[in-house]
């Protein structure tokens, strides 16, 4: 990989049948340990590799797993029959020996606020190589802090992962909160026989400027209606010649467990790229800061060139790396995230990515990247 500085060392000996070794040596790595979880999990099962993870989230406060990563670990070592050792609160090793991925039913519930998002990450990309079509249901936080929104993961995640070949239903029968949790999202899809390349890299010019902002439980309706007017009021700053169709909701009771509040604004471009800025409310925190922060955050994409944000970055790079023939993608700043990612990918799968700057004229006063995959083309043995 070009212009990478990884934080990572890969010592790439074997234990036993197979296993690899992951060492995560300084605490660049250390900090990064759900992520890591997610990804090399997620390539062990697809690719049958056993896998040992040690030092996870070892520079934490709470060192070792926490509940949202064992409700991951356990979904994947369920959904391929495999076998999970040391899996355990508190745990900072796991060894986890894959077999074969099977469709049908798959549950996990962090009991807590943890991200349904964040299981999705890891579970998606193992059930598109079944033999056979996928439920999964998945409990915990639908819009939790230090993870995408369902929101964005419906309208953002989505109908651009789609593009690599296949589709899934999206089904959120209630939505939950820090710090109960008690939301469900049900993810339907079929398997495919291979994922095709995708070419992001034409962003085009901004035609649509949307969200939602919302209120649940006992929150006031006028805190969304606050949120979504700072937001329209800090993005007309900057884009002055678009409508900003920012909806405030009110949660019905019997969808929402929990109280809480926050506003996701997507940016929609003429060659179908879409961006996104969130954030969600905090006890102490006025409503015009969560609105200012999320158009913000919008904006801050939005200048970097690229033709994919900040979040979905690291999303896409697991497809592209099991995807038949080159995918490029336009970035701005590389993130930390996509970087690990691309490590575990390239050590793991063997896929072969770059990253280098944008040469276009247009970026010359931008921070815009390419992100180039040879995919490995992954074909899947049961269709």
């Amino acid at each position: 990989m070009t212009g990478k500085i990884s934080p990572f060392c890969w010592s790439g000996n074997r234990l036993g049948h197979r296993k690899r070794d992951i060492s995560m040596l300084c605490s660049k790595a250390e900090h990064q340990g759900g992520q890591i979880l997610r990804v090399s999990t997620a390539l062990s099962c697809l690719l049958g590799l056993p896998l040992r993870v040690q030092k996870i989230r070892a520079g934490r406060s709470t060192p070792g797993l926490r509940p949202q990563h064992l409700s991951g670990l356990e979904m994947i070592r369920d959904l391929c029959d495999g076998q999970l050792e040391g899996a355990e609160i508190g745990s900072t090793e796991i060894i986890f020996t894959p077999e074969k991925i099977k469709g049908g039913i798959h549950t996990a519930d962090t009991k807590t606020a943890g991200s349904v998002c964040l299981l999705m990450q890891v579970s998606m990309p193992c059930v598109l190589f079944a033999a056979s079509p996928s439920e999964l249901r998945l409990k915990g936080g639908t819009n939790a802090e230090m993870a995408p929104q369902i929101d964005y993961t419906a309208m953002v995640f989505k109908p651009i992962v789609e593009k690599f070949g296949f589709q899934f239903n999206c089904d959120i029968k209630m939505r939950g909160y820090y710090p109960k949790g008690g939301g469900e999202v049900i993810v339907r899809m079929s398997p495919v026989k291979q994922l095709n390349p995708i070419n992001l890299t034409d962003r085009g010019s901004v035609t649509k400027i949307y969200g939602r902002a919302f209120v649940a439980g006992v929150l006031p309706f006028k805190v969304a209606k606050d949120m979504a007017a700072a937001a329209v009021r800090c993005i007309r700053k900057e884009i002055r010649d678009l409508y900003v169709n920012i909806q405030p909701v009110q949660e019905p009771k019997d969808q929402a467990f929990g109280n809480g509040n926050g506003i996701i604004i997507i940016a929609e471009t003429s060659t179908g790229c879409l961006f996104a800025g969130s954030s969600l409310g905090k006890r102490g925190v006025n409503a015009d800061k969560v609105g200012i922060e999320a158009a913000e955050m919008l904006l801050a994409n939005l200048r970097h060139g690229g033709a994919v944000d900040e979040y979905l970055q690291d999303q896409l790079i697991i497809f592209m790396a099991l995807a038949c023939g080159v995918s490029r993608i336009k970035t701005g700043p590389v993130t930390l995230h996509t970087q690990t990612a691309i490590h575990f990918a390239e050590q793991l799968a063997k896929a072969k990515f770059s990253v280098k700057k944008s040469e276009d004229e247009e970026d010359a006063a931008k921070d815009a990247y390419i992100i180039e995959c040879q995919g490995i083309g992954m074909t899947n043995p049961y269709l």
